[in-house]
């Protein structure tokens, strides 16, 4: 096996009260970023902001994160900070003010880097140059507190980008189940299949590793374990589901993404409807599986091994299959881009720009099976019309 790097941040507290950890940070100024105003309401943010008071950090609040993300409002945050001069970042809620943090320090520590610049996989320069790091993720999907990525969009275009590189690795990340016992319905099933994607993409990756294969299959048991009665409001369910997506963050963090993610980013917000990046992952994912063991079925079987699966190796693949849309149909979500509803006039017009800009995803190169244009315009046929015996090619 050729030299590998597997990186997770410097310090993971995991638990009830893990949040008490930044007591015992050394700092002078912290900047928080965060979306809406659920962690004000229930009051997550009183108790970071009483802890750093505790560890003698001033803080300074940045909020309005869009559920997406945008280059503008990324900009605008490092602006602050290099106003404002932290050494301390602080990204909380769900994925979406976590990554936005994650880039804005990127351009604080760095204010001439642009952000086609920023995008170039595993090419940025040292960061930590101005100020530290700190993930505290208040859903359980997008494990963005423990990893190397951060997914900005940019609405001029219509397109996801992902960031992804090492540098931004937080360098400590919150694990604590408190933060998520409030999570609606909808967002535990949307998270909830992310994670799983992760997992699934992070083990049957070209690039995977040994490290991340142990992280990404327990976090799969996990997820097929916990996640329905986490759905239902099973406070312990929860806890462990909170556990499992990080799981599934450091695997694909180190063993990186497929096409499932590159599809996801391109369609996001591409449509009149936008598609939530669990919810697209959890469409996708049983077409992709489809199509890359229908090349090479081994890493595949070996997860439906794990999970107890019997049978000849198409018999297993078909049972991953079988058992993603057991859990979408039991989670609320739909099977096909069509019964998402997405307009069939705008999914033709957009068909062939989709698969273009999917190419030139960064998680297009790890996938297992190698891509083409044509291959992503088949398979985006059968994700929107729900054919799913008909992926044979």
């Amino acid at each position: 096996m050729e030299k590998k790097l597997f990186c997770v941040p410097r310090e993971i507290y995991v638990g009830e009260d893990a949040l008490t950890c930044l007591k015992d940070l050394e700092g002078t100024k912290a900047f928080i970023v965060i979306g809406g105003g659920s962690v004000k309401r229930n009051g997550v943010l009183d108790k970071i902001e009483a802890y750093l008071k505790e560890a003698g950090i001033e803080m300074k609040l940045f909020e309005g994160v869009e559920q997406n993300p945008s280059v503008t409002t990324v900009m605008k945050g490092a602006k602050e900070m290099q106003e404002w001069e932290p050494d301390w970042i602080i990204g909380l809620g769900g994925g979406s003010p976590i990554d936005a943090a994650k880039a804005m320090w990127i351009f604080y520590e760095y204010p001439d880097c642009t952000f086609e610049e920023a995008c170039v996989p595993f090419g940025l320069p040292k960061l930590r140059q101005k100020a530290h790091f700190i993930g505290i993720g208040t859903t359980s999907g997008t494990g963005t507190e423990v990893t190397a990525f951060s997914v900005i969009t940019d609405y001029d275009t219509g397109i996801k980008w992902p960031i992804a590189d090492f540098e931004v690795t937080p360098d400590i990340a919150i694990i604590d189940p408190e933060l998520v016992a409030s999570m609606p319905k909808t967002l535990v099933a949307n998270t909830g299949m992310d994670a799983l994607t992760h997992a699934i993409e992070a083990y049957t990756a070209a690039t995977n590793q040994p490290f991340a294969d142990a992280m990404a299959l327990d976090a799969i048991r996990m997820v097929l374990t916990y996640l329905p009665d986490s759905y239902e409001g099973d406070m312990e369910a929860r806890e462990m589901m909170h556990y499992a997506q990080a799981e599934a963050g450091i695997a694909f963090s180190n063993g990186l993404l497929g096409m499932v993610h590159s599809l996801a980013h391109k369609t996001g917000v591409i449509f009149s409807k936008m598609i939530p990046h669990g919810r697209a992952n959890a469409i996708y994912l049983p077409y992709a599986t489809r199509l890359n063991a229908n090349d090479d079925p081994t890493r595949y079987v070996a997860i439906g091994k794990y999970l107890g699966f019997e049978g000849t190796d198409d018999e297993i693949v078909n049972q991953i299959c079988d058992k993603v849309i057991e859990y979408n149909k039991m989670l609320g979500i739909p099977t096909s881009l069509q019964e998402f509803g997405i307009d069939e006039d705008e999914f033709k017009e957009k068909r062939s720009i989709i698969a273009e800009n999917a190419m030139g995803d960064a998680c297009t190169p790890a996938n297992p099976r190698e891509m083409t244009k044509e291959l992503y315009e088949k398979i985006l046929d059968n994700i929107y019309y729900g054919t799913l015996d008909e992926v044979t090619y």
